[in-house]
């Protein structure tokens, strides 16, 4: 196995954490630390899967049985990041009006963020298959 399958993940989440501290920066006018995380622009979990998908399919084609099972594992992650970790946000939200518990309430993803999210993860996975 290339070291690159191994890399281009981690090459994805690290560009996309950037994008998303300079964008979040950008619009809160400061260094936003307090925004790293969970949520946001653009999906670090999009970007993260989507590489792996791009990588596989530019590398070893779309015929080869890994390239099924990374649409399968990418399928996985955006629909919790659009359904399942969107409920757990609205629901955060819920608790902290009750009693200001403190939960993190951006978890959840937007159509647009899980979007810019695969479109940064093919644009890694695409630069990576060239190693």
């Amino acid at each position: 196995m290339s070291f690159v399958y191994l890399a281009t993940p981690f090459v994805a989440w690290f560009v996309t954490g950037v994008t998303k501290f300079l964008v979040n920066s950008i619009r809160e006018g400061k260094l936003a630390f307090s925004l790293i995380g969970y949520g946001g622009m653009p999906s670090n979990h999009s970007a993260i899967v989507f590489s792996m998908v791009s990588l596989i399919g530019f590398r070893n084609g779309i015929d080869n049985p890994a390239f099924g099972v990374a649409v399968t594992l990418a399928y996985i992650v955006l629909l919790d990041a659009k359904s399942l970790r969107k409920q757990v946000e609205k629901h955060a939200k819920a608790i902290n009006k009750i009693n200001q518990s403190g939960l993190r309430e951006r978890v959840g993803h937007s159509l647009p963020e899980i979007a810019v999210g695969c479109l940064v993860g093919g644009i890694v996975g695409f630069i990576m298959s060239n190693f």
